[in-house]
């Protein structure tokens, strides 16, 4: 080992420029390219170059190949066999990148570059040119690893499910419609969160999510303990009938805009003191009383506010039923929100898209890097999971 790092310190000490540098390493990278490609053969044909074999197959000389790598482009030989059957890992069939630049090109495109803007900043900082259609090539790549992921087995039980719809307009029959890219978040028994699946369907409604929910069930669901969603009509009922053990909780935050919405600017600050009082009751008796004394003040102006409470009281409280620990991380549907504001950043370039796939291939990548952090449990998740084991203990088995 001296001996080599002296013998590199030595070659290094002789180039006399960043660019002699990157020559130097441009060579040695294609040559190494070259020496892995011919021990792939070596392991596919079984026997080493030049040795004796007794199999049909062998060697079929050289090929011609230009790649494009972090060095800019390059010609390589690659070695061919006489069948035809070699299909080399290290630069496979088809495709003439290697190095990491084809998982550039799709990490630039799930940060919401446009394909010109991937192709100038390709050509700015590794010297070589790609064409648009090439870059649209590679991220439709994609597609595959999105239909694996869309078809995964699932576990047989979350002990949350958090759902919510992301709207996108997408070019269709020559108008540009909304569509609604569906979402749902499960919570593992280790603690870990996981995105199930996206769905792409037209404006959010509840017989969207019941096939969202039968979809989840014919992956290999057979409980949910919570679910979180918004005050969605019909939402309830769709979980419900495909989940009916599972505890529905609606979205206080939601509940809280949607009330809002009716109230007149002076009377705000006051309306949103009373409500307070019903969602940070210590307990549903509390809460209950609350609602009473925030009917009574403002029934009267207000109906529509306060029927809404009313009207969705069961699933509105289902959190006070609840340790503290959990009542945080279910009373809102903050968690998958805070996703699909990632999701927006990384598609706020795209005004519309194109086609169902296109919203969807932009949506899975954008997906993939704003979940790239998520390996550690949810905060507490020692003393979360005891709760969940004695509030659900003949489930938690599943």
């Amino acid at each position: 080992m001296r001996i080599e790092e002296q013998l590199m310190k030595d070659l290094f000490k002789q180039l006399k420029s960043s660019e002699e540098l990157t020559d130097f390493l441009s060579q040695i990278q294609k040559r190494g390219i070259e020496q892995l490609l011919e021990g792939e053969l070596d392991a596919h044909l079984g026997y080493e170059k030049n040795r004796i074999s007794e199999v049909k197959n062998n060697r079929n000389g050289h090929i011609s190949k230009r790649i494009s790598t972090f060095y800019g482009v390059k010609e390589i030989n690659v070695p061919r066999d006489r069948d035809g059957s070699f299909s080399p890992m290290v630069v496979p069939k088809r495709t003439s990148m290697i190095g990491g630049i084809e998982n550039v090109i799709i990490s630039l495109y799930a940060k919401g570059m446009s394909n010109s803007d991937i192709r100038e900043q390709i050509r700015e900082i590794y010297n070589f040119d790609i064409s648009t259609s090439n870059i649209s090539i590679i991220t439709d790549r994609v597609t595959n690893d999105i239909m694996a992921w869309q078809n995964k087995p699932l576990d047989s039980l979350y002990l949350i499910v958090w759902m919510d719809g992301i709207s996108f307009k997408v070019r269709e029959n020559s108008r540009v419609v909304n569509k609604t890219i569906y979402i749902a978040i499960g919570l593992q028994k280790n603690g870990l969160k996981e995105v199930l699946g996206l769905w792409l369907g037209k404006n959010e409604s509840a017989s969207f999510w019941m096939s969202v929910l039968t979809d989840l069930k014919s992956r290999g669901v057979e409980d949910i303990l919570i679910t979180v969603t918004d005050n969605l009509k019909g939402f309830t009922e769709a979980i419900t009938a495909v989940f009916p053990e599972s505890t529905t909780q609606i979205c206080v935050v939601h509940q809280i805009r949607n009330a809002m919405r009716y109230v007149s600017w002076k009377d705000k600050k006051e309306f949103t003191k009373d409500m307070k009082e019903i969602y940070t009751a210590p307990n549903k008796e509390a809460a209950i009383a609350a609602l009473n004394d925030f009917s009574k003040k403002w029934n009267s102006k207000y109906s529509y506010a306060v029927k809404s409470w009313e009207n969705n009281w069961e699933n509105l409280t289902a959190f006070l039923d609840f340790p503290v620990e959990i009542r945080k991380i279910i009373y809102t549907t903050n968690l998958i929100e805070n996703l699909n504001g990632k999701i927006r950043k990384y598609t706020k370039n795209k005004l519309s898209f194109p086609t169902d796939e296109a919203v969807i291939k932009s949506t899975y990548l954008a997906i993939g890097e704003a979940t790239k952090k998520w390996s550690r449990p949810i905060a507490n998740w020692g003393i979360i999971y005891n709760q969940f084991l004695i509030i659900f203990a003949t489930r938690m088995k599943c």
